[in-house]
């Protein structure tokens, strides 16, 4: 028998039990798209075979039984072919459209699994940076001015005030951020727009540059149990794409960025309460990170929010800033589990009390 939708929100999802989980891992892994022709650059956010054996790693070192899955149409198989798993521990990021990060997310709703992270709703949300910054500046999160260009005219009419930065509006992994981003001209606008509308075939994102201190702080948890976790400064060295956070100093990072930990203080008090803002008015869960950037004022607004964020160790913000604090990465995975568990745990409280 099918059961309603309504049935199913009242029930909610029971938290898995017993100290031994049957946990499938999901993943975009970039050798697969490779084969199938595509580039290294549109692979960009997928991960190497190094990330997923490090994740199913560390998740077989905490006690639990892995199976690696992959991308959604795997899934899908698998799930009609009637596979199940108590938890499904989700990084798969999708191949296209603003949609693609909630494919996984929305098919293990809809057989009613469990997994880490964010719904569909909020993935999607998060992935369009227009729409997310309309949502963060509806509840009350600074964030800089911006418009949506989805054509050459459209470029052509922004009145923002120089300088601006550009980037696509649904990319990940700083794809599309190259150092011609930002742009200190009417014409340099143009262009950039129209090379980034030619490549990406989405709208681009033109927001006002803010020329202070950029931040990524990580969030372990959900709603109010949300924390930041640390926060890390992203400071570019001699020879880096001046003045943003470029994809090619985000690849070469060992040369061209210093990552440091903000101390404690005001100012990484006000960094981590925009962040924390942002991630509970978006209804994030479990793990990610947040954007921050100072306006010239030294005030902190909202760049963007990942809900899935890279867990690749040693290069991914997450674990760095988790290693730099001290946190091995089996811990960082146990952490976020945990947060996961304690999420499905309340949500499941909630439902029998309905």
């Amino acid at each position: 028998m099918v059961r309603s939708v309504e049935s199913r929100s009242r029930r909610g999802y029971a938290p898995p039990r017993g100290p031994e989980v049957r946990v499938g891992l999901t993943y975009d892994l970039k050798d697969d798209y490779l084969a199938l022709g595509f580039s290294e650059h549109a692979v960009a956010e997928f991960d190497s075979l190094a990330t997923i054996d490090a994740v199913a790693g560390a998740l077989e070192s905490l006690g639990h039984e892995i199976e690696r899955i992959g991308h959604v149409r795997s899934l899908a198989a698998r799930l009609v072919a009637g596979v199940r798993w108590d938890l499904v521990f989700n990084i798969a990021e999708g191949a296209a459209g603003f949609g693609r990060e909630s494919q996984v997310p929305a098919l293990l709703e809809a057989y009613e699994i469990p997994y880490t992270f964010s719904d569909p709703l909020v993935c999607a949300l998060t992935l369009h940076k227009g729409m997310a910054k309309h949502v963060a500046r509806g509840c009350g999160v600074a964030t800089p001015n911006f418009a949506l260009v989805a054509t050459v005219e459209e470029a052509a009419a922004v009145t923002l005030p120089l300088p601006l930065f550009v980037k696509p509006v649904a990319e990940g992994s700083s794809k599309g951020v190259t150092a011609k981003s930002l742009v200190t001209s009417r014409a340099g606008l143009i262009e950039v727009c129209a090379e980034l509308l030619q490549e990406y075939r989405q709208p681009v994102l033109v927001e006002e540059f803010l020329s202070g201190r950029e931040f990524t702080v990580g969030i372990l948890g959900t709603g109010d149990d949300a924390r930041a976790l640390a926060t890390l400064e992203v400071v570019l060295r001699e020879g880096a794409d001046e003045g943003v956070y470029s994809y090619r100093n985000k690849v070469e990072w060992h040369e061209l960025v210093a990552y440091r930990l903000l101390d404690a203080g005001a100012m990484r008090r006000e960094v981590e309460e925009v962040a924390l803002a942002t991630w509970r008015c978006r209804g994030c869960r479990d793990a990610g990170r947040v954007a921050v950037r100072l306006d010239a004022a030294g005030r902190p607004q909202m760049l963007e929010v990942n809900p899935l964020a890279g867990l690749t160790p040693g290069y991914s913000d997450l674990p760095i800033m988790a290693a730099l604090k001290g946190m091995e990465y089996r811990a960082l995975i146990g952490e976020i589990l945990r947060c996961t568990a304690a999420r499905l745990a309340s949500d499941a409280e909630r439902a029998a009390a309905a």
